[in-house]
């Protein structure tokens, strides 16, 4: 990345030394023209060396590009129009057209350097070292050599290298170059960490989990730097356009200069000259540069928002989203179980019922018993516990101080005849009954994201017709979680492959034109991923597979970034859209006016590199936009 930026600052520093030499061999032709009049080979020798200098290269790619197929372009016009005003005993006009258009190069490539900073910033969370733990000591190595299971060591100030867990240390870390976010997030022992992000306190020791070229670092760069090579319809568009439209205005220039003349009896040179401005005038550079600039400000300014769009073609989808269509866990829920509600009766207290369960469930790792364990927060003497059954598909049978425990679900009650009473509240119920007698329930709910309730709502405002929710989850649970969110349609109980189907059946729902979307973060989201319009990844808790098949990458997994991209895309949209009637209304007017001769080849020129520059600025908006 030095590198490449030392060769923008090299390139740079010549183009600007080269306008500088070349404006001040022009203005010393033009003044030795008009204090010298009886001299013109003087001021004519001068005038060709400015044009050289400035224009060397235009006319040297366009010679290339002959014998590449590649007439057509805005340095054929330029070369063209130049060399044929030089013909005809116009060299100062095309010394200037030369500096007025590399005057205008210049300050459009510094615009779209401004553009590509985003971008830029982003590639550099790419980190330039690791320090590998090897033998006791800390030895400084290339982050692509390290392997799953090395210990590394990064100290305050440094970017984490590689994904991995902290086995040792406790920090904050500054995410924002993944996420956007400019809160810092704490980072602790078992905690799971991101490369890219920088270590801002505490030393940490960490487990690499991800091999470098396998790290979130590697693949966002990857991501972002491939973004550009999946065009929107109006990019392609444009490219059509410009094949199409350069050969015919060759062509009614050519007409111009011949028809007249022919014709009329005109002078051939008045109407070559306004010939060669016409040519000036049409260069398509404007729309061919400032377009893809558009999209390109677009994917940087979602990446600044932590939404990794990998192509203009997916970013102008999103202005015509029509459906989106959600997983449930880890994407509108936080895929975490955790108790919600202990209810027990009248000879117990809710804190008895959380013991006697905590004791039924110590010797499970299933996520149920987890949240459990997690909420009693106390230890539990394993020497107090005998007989310890578990009652397969039903629950836990435990003798624990002098009481039997039966811990399960509403079956395990039942089938031994215990009088219960059964929750209505959302979510996995455990029953616990001790010495037959029923004691309560504890209900344990997957939690909603905070962030959905805004993520649907906002959706709605933005014109989303309809929002729906698949999962594999009980359908009861899907029912009331769609109520509570208000989502139009929830479906439960499906498989990966009825996923598919029933995307494929809203696919056939939607409006003429529109898209639909797909949200997951799941290894078996991927599928329907790959099948819809557009799929959007959950990044930062997202299966590596579910971010491969995406075409959209939501690092900080909030669903309302969703609203922010179709924001982001429709202000594209509407910049990219004036854009072009902006270039071709005043093309239009120039082209006519330079037929008719009201308008100068400095005039021309100042028309094409004035729009071309307008156009890119008005690009920038789109990075730079508040909001």
């Amino acid at each position: 990345m030095k590198s490449f930026n030392l060769k923008i600052n090299i390139t740079e520093k010549f183009n600007l030394i080269r306008l500088f030499t070349g404006a001040a061999v022009f203005a010393a032709g033009i003044i030795i023209e008009k204090i010298t009049q009886d001299n013109a080979n003087l001021s004519f020798f001068v005038l060709i060396s400015a044009f050289i200098i400035l224009g060397g290269d235009v006319v040297l790619k366009a010679v290339k590009n002959l014998f590449r197929a590649q007439v057509f372009d805005e340095n054929f016009l330029m070369s063209l129009a130049t060399i044929g005003a030089i013909i005809i005993g116009e060299t100062p006009e095309a010394a200037a057209v030369m500096l007025f258009y590399q005057t205008g190069e210049y300050f459009q490539e510094m615009a779209v350097r401004k553009s590509k900073k985003s971008i830029t910033d982003l590639m550099d969370i790419r980190p330039d070292f690791a320090n590998l733990k090897k033998d006791g000591e800390i030895v400084k190595t290339a982050p692509d050599t390290i392997t799953i299971g090395d210990m590394i060591i990064v100290k305050p100030g440094e970017k984490i290298p590689l994904d991995g867990i902290v086995i040792e240390g406790a920090s904050m870390l500054d995410t924002s170059a993944l996420t956007g976010e400019s809160v810092p997030r704490k980072a602790e022992v078992s905690d799971a960490v991101l490369s890219g992000c920088v270590n801002m306190s505490g030393m940490l020791t960490i487990k690499v989990t991800k091999t470098f070229g396998e790290s979130t670092v590697s693949k966002i760069i990857n991501l972002v730097e491939n973004a550009a090579s999946k065009k929107a319809k109006t990019e392609n568009f444009i490219t059509k356009f410009a094949r199409y439209y350069t050969p015919i205005v060759v062509v009614l220039a050519l007409l111009l200069a011949v028809l007249p003349p022919l014709f009329s009896g005109a002078e051939w040179r008045v109407w070559a000259h306004r010939a060669l401005v016409f040519l000036v005038i049409s260069c398509p550079c404007a729309l061919v540069l400032s377009i893809p600039l558009g999209f390109f400000a677009g994917i940087g300014r979602a990446a600044r928002n932590g939404i990794l769009v990998k192509g203009g073609n997916y970013l102008e989808a999103f202005k015509n989203l029509d459906t989106v269509v959600f997983d449930k866990t880890g994407t509108l829920t936080k895929g975490v179980f955790k108790v919600t509600e202990i209810k027990s009766t009248d000879e117990f207290s809710g804190g008895e019922l959380l013991e006697f369960a905590a004791c039924a469930e110590v010797f499970s790792n299933h996520p149920i018993a987890l949240s459990v364990m997690q909420e009693y927060r106390g230890e539990i003497n394993r020497d107090n516990l005998r007989d310890y059954t578990e009652i397969a598909g039903c629950g836990v049978s435990v003798y624990y101080k002098g009481k039997t425990i039966l811990c399960g679900n509403k079956s395990l009650m039942s089938d031994n005849g215990i009088d219960f009473i059964e929750s209505e509240k959302n979510g996995t119920k455990v029953y616990i009954a001790i010495d037959g007698v029923f004691a309560g329930c504890i209900v344990i709910s997957d939690e909603v994201k905070s962030d959905s309730y805004s993520a649907v709502s906002a959706l709605r405002e933005r014109g989303v017709r309809k929002t729906v929710m698949l999962t594999g989850d009980n359908p009861q649970i899907a029912q009331t979680i769609a109520r509570e969110l208000g989502l139009d349609e929830a479906h439960g109980a499906l498989l990966p492959h009825e996923k598919v189907s029933m995307v494929e059946s809203l696919n056939g729902k939607k409006r003429a034109g529109s898209k639909l979307a797909f949200v997951g973060d799941g290894i078996n989201d991927a599928p329907v991923l790959s099948m819809a319009d557009i799929g959007v990844a959950m990044g930062a808790l997202g299966s590596d597979a579910a971010i491969e098949a995406a075409d959209v990458v939501l690092m900080t997994d909030e669903p309302s970034k969703l609203a922010t991209a179709i924001d982001i895309a429709r202000f594209t949209g509407k910049v990219v859209r004036q854009n072009i009637i902006f270039i071709l209304g005043i093309k239009a007017v120039f082209l006519i006016l330079g037929a008719f001769g009201i308008v100068t080849m400095w005039e021309a020129v100042f028309a094409d590199v004035g729009v071309s520059l307008l156009a890119v600025l008005n690009s920038m908006k789109i990075m730079y936009k508040k909001g």
